[in-house]
């Protein structure tokens, strides 16, 4: 029997402790990341209980859509889904499903968007959910994404316009780092902001008060490299180091560095000189429009370190 509780803020230790202990958990589903930007989501988190122990946990957020309630897993995160503990089974995760479906009729919900976590955040094979999905949703794919990811142990080389930017980045003296310097990181975030503003007409996700609050709140997890030249910035990026992946969520350079080879250099060094201890490094989709166009110079960019696709799909279950 599955008993559902809606999250509170007050079953914020017993979520967090839960992530931490999952299969797929992340650091983006602890509540002190995740609560940074409620005012913008209608939280709307399920617990799991099985013969009373907590047995999985659902990121979500509701909206009201064209008269249409809908759960979303989780319109604030890359990626959401169930996170669940080592003893869920296939059959346990149907129950989780068909108890979930029978929450969401009973408090109105006509849809649920689930956002599926890509196989490589998960610790042990983790992918009942999507069977549960179609078992007990008849859901249907709404989107499909492609990501570049390396695989750490086995990395394949870098393509010859990769190795040439590296040299050329080192023929004009950059210097490539890790950095917690305040200032370092407000310069990064100024040059992203820029480079997104004038390319995209928008701007980075985080502000940059915000990027500050989560760094200071996950020292560990969220980490920023620069390359400089005479002590300028000239690119960089922000890292998420997770259990199994390390993921970049942001990566610019200004129109020197892209002239210099800085974000060559750039991954040449945290690819190869830094001690990272997972299997993957994800850099992140290439996507837009929900998958219906692909940024084809960037994946062929990210591909040219040695990157090959991984994706990152969304589900419409109609209750």
């Amino acid at each position: 029997m599955i008993e559902i509780k809606r999250y509170t803020p007050k079953d914020a230790a017993e979520w967090n402790n839960f992530v931490w202990k999952s299969r797929q958990g992340t650091f983006l589903f602890d509540r002190n990341y995740m609560d940074y930007h409620q005012d913008r989501f209608h939280d709307h988190s399920l617990m799991f209980y099985y013969k009373g122990r907590l047995y999985a946990i659902l990121p979500a957020n509701e909206t009201a859509d064209e008269d249409k309630k809908i759960l979303y897993s989780h319109q604030g995160l890359t990626y959401g889904g169930l996170l669940t503990c080592s003893k869920v089974t296939a059959e346990v995760c149907i129950d989780i499903f068909q108890a979930l479906k029978d929450y969401l009729l009973q408090n109105d919900f006509q849809l649920c968007i689930y956002k599926a976590m890509p196989w490589i955040y998960q610790s042990i094979p983790s992918e009942e959910d999507l069977y549960a999905l179609s078992y007990i949703g008849k859901a249907k794919l709404i989107a499909r994404e492609i990501s570049t990811t390396i695989f750490l142990n086995a990395p394949l080389r870098f393509s010859e316009q990769r190795r040439r930017g590296i040299k050329k980045a080192v023929s004009h003296g950059l210097s490539v780092g890790f950095t917690k310097f305040p200032k370092d990181i407000t310069d990064f975030w100024d040059l992203l902001d820029k480079n997104l503003w004038q390319r995209h007409n928008t701007h980075p996700v985080h502000s940059k008060e915000e990027l500050q609050l989560l760094m200071h709140r996950f020292p560990d997890h969220i980490l920023c490299f620069v390359v400089k030249k005479d002590e300028t910035i000239i690119g960089g990026s922000i890292v998420y180091t997770t259990p199994q992946v390390i993921h970049t969520q942001y990566i610019a350079a200004n129109e020197l560095g892209k002239q210099l080879g800085a974000l060559d250099a750039l991954f040449d060094f945290i690819l190869h000189k830094c001690p990272w201890n997972v299997p993957y490094f994800d850099f992140g989709k290439s996507t837009e429009d929900a998958g219906k166009y692909l940024n084809k110079n960037l994946i062929h960019q990210k591909e040219g370190f040695g990157g090959r696709g991984v994706i990152y799909d969304t589900y419409q279950w109609e209750i």
